[in-house]
């Protein structure tokens, strides 16, 4: 009787301590959702390593085999950080107006 085969992404690595636990190309700090990110981008794995050209290319697939195993996990970490990221745009043009408030007084 044949077993299935198990998923197995080699370069992969999620663990607690390594990257905010977020999953992660392993000995490069860079995380699945950022090679994700240029992908929604339409970017080709190959222009994905001009980005980070310390990847490889297999590296670079095996983030996007993780993705599409994956995509709801991931998609709320992109989603989270475009949210993380607008928030503070927002907080840092208010800062701005009041100190340009406090300069005009």
């Amino acid at each position: 009787m044949a077993t299935a085969a198990k998923l197995v992404y080699p370069y992969i690595v999620k663990e607690e301590g390594y990257c905010g636990g977020k999953a992660a190309l392993g000995n490069t700090r860079v995380r699945v959702n950022n090679v994700v990110f240029l992908h929604k981008q339409n970017k080709t794995p190959q222009e994905i390593l001009v980005d980070y050209p310390d990847l490889s290319l297999a590296q670079v697939h095996s983030a996007l085999a993780y993705y599409y195993d994956h995509q709801d996990e991931i998609d709320a970490e992109l989603a989270r950080d475009e949210d993380a990221d607008e928030r503070y745009e927002r907080r840092k043009a208010e800062a701005l107006a009041e100190r340009r408030n406090t300069h005009d007084r």
